[in-house]
């Protein structure tokens, strides 16, 4: 928890927590010499209880302690970074819609369940952060540009349908447009980066395209916008091989086509632009991914004054000081 204040030099105030432990320790010493010296056996016996209940008659005096350190530190101005959704954000969702998202060892398809994943995401991030959808194949498509409209997004999500190769490296390039035009002149955050994030999801190598992927994952380093990664499928997914060069090999014919994910390559480009990358061979796990990335992504961290909550804090303490030494039948200092 990196706790912060705006007024450090009034921590002095901090010095009062021993103050009124030193007090209390000198009146107790005092009730003490008092009690020997006018005192008779019966006394001397309630004495002996009472040490049996020191650790109960001290609470009232530790829940005040805490009430003076927390309302001493809530005059400094504590602060707290804490995350918000940041109000230039944009993402942009780049699917890969080749033939190979046609394959079912994903349920019911990768591609399928990519759009159910992308559905969950849009509801998980902020409202006010734009989204925008580009689908991919033989090259890139800009379905919806950035926009806080889900039902627009929603929309274009509905209209993905498997097509046939996949142009990697020339998709990032088109998303780090669409990417650019969203967040507009927004500043760049300490590190160089861009309020914009690019989610690609893809089940395969590149065969087709000008750029290669890490080509386009250099453009969005130097942009500075961020690529997180998910690859979707496993190792055993085929699909009919009956499409007549739907992949872009331009190959037909029949039997069944092994479509294996490239890791790899998406791992790569995640780390180029200082993303993340996820693998993902079920649905529940891509819809978990994407999740997750709604709830992370298209924030800011920004250091809020949290005075208030000490200030609760004080009050609390000491309300449960007060009602412990009624309880212990005590006194406060």
């Amino acid at each position: 928890m990196n706790l912060t204040f705006g007024s450090p030099w009034l921590l002095l105030l901090l010095l009062l927590v021993p103050a009124v432990a030193a007090a209390a320790w000198w009146l107790e010493r005092r009730r003490a010499r008092y009690a020997v010296a006018f005192t008779n056996l019966d006394v001397l016996a309630a004495v002996a209880g009472t040490r049996r209940r020191r650790v109960v008659s001290l609470l009232p005096l530790i829940l005040f302690l805490l009430a003076v350190a927390t309302a001493s530190a809530a005059v400094a101005r504590p602060r707290l970074p804490l995350s918000e959704p940041s109000s230039q954000a944009t993402v942009v969702l780049l699917v890969d819609v080749s033939g190979s998202m046609r394959a079912t060892d994903v349920r019911p398809s990768r591609l399928g369940a990519a759009q159910e994943a992308m559905t969950l995401f849009e509801q998980k991030i902020p409202k006010s952060v734009k989204i925008g959808l580009v689908a991919f194949s033989n090259g890139p498509d800009v379905l919806v540009e950035p926009t806080t409209d889900r039902g627009q997004l929603e929309e274009g999500i509905d209209l993905l349908t498997p097509e046939s190769g996949t142009a990697i490296g020339d998709a990032i390039g088109e998303a780090v447009q669409v990417v650019k035009e969203g967040v507009g002149d927004a500043p760049r955050d300490k590190q160089g980066k861009l309020p914009g994030t690019i989610v690609l999801l893809s089940d395969g190598a590149q065969t087709r395209g000008t750029l290669t992927p890490m080509q386009g994952a250099d453009l969005a380093r130097e942009a500075g916008i961020r690529i997180f990664t998910v690859v979707l499928g496993t190792d055993h997914g085929t699909v009919g091989g009956g499409f007549g060069g739907f992949f872009g090999f331009g190959f037909g014919g029949g039997g069944r086509i092994a479509v294996r994910p490239d890791p790899v390559t998406l791992a790569a480009i995640a780390k180029d632009t200082g993303g993340q990358t996820f693998r993902a061979k079920t649905a529940n796990k891509v819809q978990t991914v994407y999740k997750q990335l709604g709830q992370s992504i298209a924030r800011r961290t920004v250091r809020h004054e949290v005075s208030a909550w000490f200030a609760a804090a004080a009050a609390a303490f000491l309300l449960a000081s007060l009602a412990a030494a009624r309880i212990a039948g005590g006194r406060l200092p």
